[in-house]
C-alpha cells in the first residue's frame, strides 16, 4: 500500500510504500518533545515528493541520525539513519501520514531516555 504524507504546510511532501502494522513512541530527549509516533521502513520505500532541499536537517549527540524537518513550519517528517548491520532506515513520521487511524495502531514504547 502506498501512503501519502506531508509537512503541515505541504512544501514537504511523500509518499511511503507498506503496512503499518505498528508505530514506536520513544521517550527520549527529542522524540518526547516531538511527539511523533515512528513506522520504521527501509529508506528504499520512501519516495520524496519534494526536493530534499526544501526541508532542513537537524543531528544532535552522536549525528547517527538524521531528523529531517520542514524549516518553515517546523513539523518533523521523517528521520533516517544506518541499522547496525548497514541498512538504511528512515522512520517515518505517522502523525504525517494522510488518511490513516492511528487510534486503531498498535504503539510499541521505546525506552530511547536509557540508551547511551
Amino acid at each position: 500500500m502506498t501512503h501519502q504524507g506531508s509537512c503541515h504546510c505541504g512544501r514537504n511532501k511523500f509518499e511511503v510504500e507498506g503496512d503499518i502494522a505498528s508505530v514506536t513512541e520513544c521517550n527520549c530527549s527529542i522524540c518526547q518533545r516531538k511527539g511523533a509516533l515512528l513506522w520504521f521502513v527501509s529508506r528504499s520505500a520512501l519516495h520524496l515528493l519534494s526536493p530534499e532541499s526544501d526541508g532542513s536537517v537537524y543531528q544532535f549527540h552522536t549525528h547517527a541520525i538524521k531528523h529531517h524537518f520542514c524549516p518553515h513550519c517546523g513539523i518533523h517528517t521523517y528521520g533516517e539513519a544506518k541499522t547496525p548491520d548497514g541498512n538504511t532506515m528512515a522512520a517515518i513520521n505517522a502523525r504525517c501520514i494522510e488518511g490513516i487511524d492511528l487510534q486503531a495502531i498498535p504503539v510499541q514504547h521505546f525506552d530511547g531516555r536509557s540508551m547511551k
